[in-house]
């Protein structure tokens, strides 16, 4: 009788330990995939994933890089910058987002496999670190909005504070907070495709007027080029983020690829015309000028909104990666009070610097992954699972480096396109030590098994 209740009571207590296992393991669910592969059942139809990727481009950032060129250059000449910035940026997106919905994974985890499980720490500090400024310069950008708008400019503190963890909140609710909050911006974005040319051409007084206004400064026009690309090469090399739930390959890249294209256009073109007009780089005084404030305010809200939630998104995924944890949530929380604290603190102060700087470093990254995969991965990619990772692959951490003072030279003596360049020598470089590296008898490559499981088998069976 004692044993049969002591089994009872043993039978109880296993009973609840499974329980508990079980609310735990519920508990930390990972609805995002953060460091694994997105599974064929969690893809997405492009739709969603455009409306994400438009979203993200929907950044004052954008506008206000466009209104700062809006005083250095004419309008045609405006125009081809714009026009060959974009397509560049667009196809570099484009390419990463191919790759990510090959792979199912973000890129962080594309890094891992270049750079190594170390090695890739640094992608995470830079793209990650990158969203919080971003994400700091437009709570910024929102506080300055409301408090000049409304004539509240002594509480700017408080409102910037309010609007930085109101925003971020929606990133904890991760692909679905972002795809609600994307679909509610297209309306804005619609009203502002029409309102800011039209305000524009009026008051230039006719389109030949407008084509004829003289700049107060002067730019270069590579300068000019790599401001373009730099204003959104951090975002766009973190795109895969989303591009990743795509059904194919092919589908990322063109969702990718024409987001970027029409997003950047649209609220580039949108700064610039503002800048020129108004011969003022602060988009916010732009609108005011332009007296339509009001409905300035709505859009800037979704804008500012759509593009902070997918930001917080990133820092959240990239902290998450860098500490290897498969809950983003407590990084986007860290992220969110630093880039509030950064926000009331004058970020205003270093914004084109910082876009000098993403339009020289981050391009290069992006092509070292696009390189690694081209030259190693291309015909099978072991999933992340079954691949024993080096600490540091040192071949491609070379090829970086190299790539990255390349484009830097050719920044400080206006050789070429230092975004472009970047791009160019990460994925020849990548090529290029691995092969010396070879002839030296030196192999960094990462430790796969005999027969290991592609992602190609596991994810894209059907293609």
């Amino acid at each position: 009788m004692k044993e049969d209740m002591m089994a009872t009571k043993d039978v109880a207590i296993n009973d609840e330990v499974n329980r508990l296992e079980g609310s735990v393991s519920k508990e930390y669910v990972d609805v995002d995939y953060t460091l694994t592969h997105v599974p064929k059942s969690a893809r997405k139809g492009w739709v969603s994933i455009f409306a994400v990727l438009l979203g993200f481009t929907f950044i004052v950032t954008t506008m206000a890089a466009g209104a700062s060129l809006g005083t250095s250059m004419m309008l045609g000449d405006l125009i081809k910058v714009l026009l060959i910035g974009n397509i560049i940026l667009s196809t570099y997106v484009g390419v990463l987002c191919w790759i990510s919905a090959k792979s199912g994974l973000n890129t962080i985890l594309l890094a891992r496999y270049t750079l190594g499980k170390v090695g890739s720490k640094w992608t995470g500090i830079i793209l990650g670190g990158t969203q919080v400024f971003w994400y700091a310069f437009q709570a910024a950008y929102m506080g300055k909005v409301f408090t000049t708008a409304l004539g509240l400019e002594a509480y700017f503190v408080p409102v910037t504070i309010f609007w930085s963890l109101f925003m971020g909140a929606f990133a904890i609710w991760g692909t679905k907070g972002m795809e609600f909050v994307a679909f509610c911006s297209i309306p804005p974005f619609l009203y502002l495709v029409y309102k800011i040319p039209a305000v524009s051409v009026e008051q230039a007084g006719g389109i030949r007027e407008l084509l004829a206004i003289e700049p107060t400064t002067t730019i270069s026009f590579a300068a000019a080029i790599t401001i373009v690309i730099g204003a959104f090469i951090s975002g766009g090399t973190q795109a895969p983020n989303w591009a990743r739930f795509a059904k194919t390959p092919k589908a990322g890249f063109i969702v990718a690829f024409l987001a970027f294209m029409i997003g950047n256009i649209v609220m580039a073109m949108s700064g610039m015309l503002g800048g020129l007009v108004m011969q003022n780089s602060d988009m916010v005084e732009v609108l005011l000028g332009m007296g339509i404030i009001v409905m300035a305010m709505l859009i800037l809200i979704f804008n500012i909104w759509t593009t902070n939630t997918t930001a917080a998104y990133s820092f959240g995924v990239a902290g998450a990666e860098f500490f290897n944890k498969p809950n983003k949530v407590p990084f986007v929380i860290g992220g969110l009070i630093i880039a509030s604290i950064m926000a009331v603190t004058g970020i205003y102060e270093v914004f084109i610097s910082f876009l000098s700087f993403l339009g020289v470093f981050v391009p290069s990254l992006g092509g070292l992954i696009i390189g690694d995969y081209l030259f190693n991965w291309r015909k099978g990619m072991p999933r992340i699972e079954e691949i024993k990772f080096r600490f540091v692959r040192y071949s491609n951490l070379i090829a970086y480096i190299l790539a990255t003072l390349g484009a830097y030279v050719s920044s400080v003596f206006e050789f070429g396109l230092p975004p472009l360049n970047g791009i160019l020598l990460g994925i020849v470089l990548v090529f290029v030590i691995q092969k010396i590296f070879d002839v030296l008898g030196v192999d960094d490559r990462h430790e796969i098994p005999a027969n290991p499981k592609s992602v190609e088998e596991m994810v894209h069976k059907q293609n």
